[in-house]
């Protein structure tokens, strides 16, 4: 069986640092932090005080009262995210086969502000349980790719996946795959993720992943730096439209970039901790070239997990010479996070969106917040450091790891 050739054709971001993808570019390639103190609950008690929240978003600009008071912040963020990329896209649901239409996201945690809210709100009454009867629906992973699929009437593959912080990764990765086996002719496909709350800030600060540095919440994710401390935890969602390469040449669309293979692999290892060595990664990134037919030495960028922890950024450049070897040395490497901060499942859909602009854009954003090297880094690889770097992208890779051991690896081409 010939597999299909599968292209990215919309693109839609809500981020930290801008809500929608132009804004969101612009900030990324000048180096602007998402980072400041928290306003969505009184943080004053916590050993982190500050996250990357949305700024300027609100929900009643997209839809009415009734559906702001029937949705989770996280369904809110993923369709707002969707409609961007479906309208980039230029698809007409007149023109689709529906049945051949699908909708696969990514999700971490899903409803949790829901949750929260509500099993506090009982905790707090007398005992008698008075749920909303929408707390179910607000809270399950699974329901935004169900309201994204209503919304346009798809009909064809229609799930969530749920691997942490590779979450989003999985999605996209089960979306290539679907298409180029021609199970789909397209698929919307990203992440989204509202953890910003109570529970969210304590659960991961009881696990020492947060930076707490409180004093200066803009320089606080520092990605490969010797000072960091933990990740910023943040929130929004992105969005790709992923189509068969002859479903879009037939309507005309303009391509962004064309997925060339994806990669899985599991640490089997902790599970909170990577692999010391970069084991799992390193397998993830050598499925995805071999997924793509294509050697190391190909591979222009990499927009990496990058996190700001640790063990992480120790493991993730051991296993990037574990692949790449010498030609690691000529790849402009990056962590996106340091702008934007962690957004847990939606991540790895808002770095493929920088991924994929990069190569558009023959532009590599920086990692910002370096100021001490590593010593156990090693100081040749080239993280463009501060500053955006210009080069020519032709291919490039963004990884995305996540509690349990979980990684993936997405591989992405100029289209020619």
């Amino acid at each position: 069986m010939e597999l299909k050739r599968v292209v990215i054709t919309g693109l839609g971001a809500l981020t930290p640092i801008g809500n929608n993808v132009d804004e969101y570019w612009k900030n990324l390639i000048n180096g602007v932090s998402g980072c400041a103190d928290i306003t969505h609950f009184d943080a004053t008690k916590f050993k982190t005080r500050f996250a990357c929240e949305l700024k300027n978003f609100d929900a009643s600009l997209f839809f009415d009262r009734k559906e702001v008071r029937k949705h989770d912040p996280f369904s809110h963020y993923g369709i707002v995210a969707a409609s961007e990329a479906f309208k980039d896209s230029g698809l007409d649901v007149e023109q689709l086969n529906l049945d051949k239409a699908g909708v696969i996201w990514g999700t971490g945690i899903g409803g949790f502000t829901t949750f929260l809210d509500e099993v506090m709100a009982f905790a707090a009454g007398d005992g008698t349980p008075r749920f909303s009867p929408f707390f179910i629906p607000k809270l399950i992973g699974d329901i935004i790719s169900g309201h994204i699929s209503i919304m346009y009437g798809f009909r064809g593959p229609n799930f969530t996946t749920t691997s942490a912080c590779a979450s989003a990764a999985n999605a996209i990765i089960d979306a290539f795959n679907y298409i180029r086996l021609g199970k789909a002719d397209v698929i919307i496909s990203g992440g989204s993720e509202a953890g910003i709350n109570p529970a969210g800030v304590g659960g991961f600060n009881a696990v020492h992943a947060l930076s707490t540095r409180n004093d200066d919440p803009a320089t606080a994710s520092r990605p490969f730096d010797k000072d960091r401390d933990g990740f910023i935890m943040a929130e929004g969602a992105g969005a790709l439209i992923v189509e068969e390469l002859n479903h879009a040449l037939a309507r005309n669309a303009k391509i962004y970039a064309e997925i060339g293979g994806g990669g899985l692999s599991a640490d089997a290892h902790h599970i909170t901790s990577p692999h010391p060595d970069g084991f799992g990664a390193a397998k993830a990134m050598q499925f995805a070239l071999e997924d793509a037919n294509m050697l190391p030495t190909e591979i222009d960028h990499i927009n990496t997990h990058g996190t700001s922890t640790g063990q992480g950024d120790i493991a993730e450049p051991k296993a990037i010479l574990k692949v790449f070897g010498e030609h690691a040395y000529n790849i402009n490497i990056n962590s996106t996070k340091s702008m934007t901060g962690h957004l847990l499942g939606a991540a790895a859909a808002v770095e493929a969106v920088a991924t994929i602009l990069a190569m558009k854009n023959s532009i590599v954003p920086p990692t910002i917040n370096h100021f001490t090297d590593d010593p156990d880094i090693d100081p040749k690889l080239n993280f463009t450091f501060n500053k955006a770097q210009q080069r020519e992208v032709n291919a490039a890779i963004s990884n995305s790891f996540g509690f349990g051991g979980h990684n993936a690896s997405i591989v992405f081409k100029k289209y020619s």
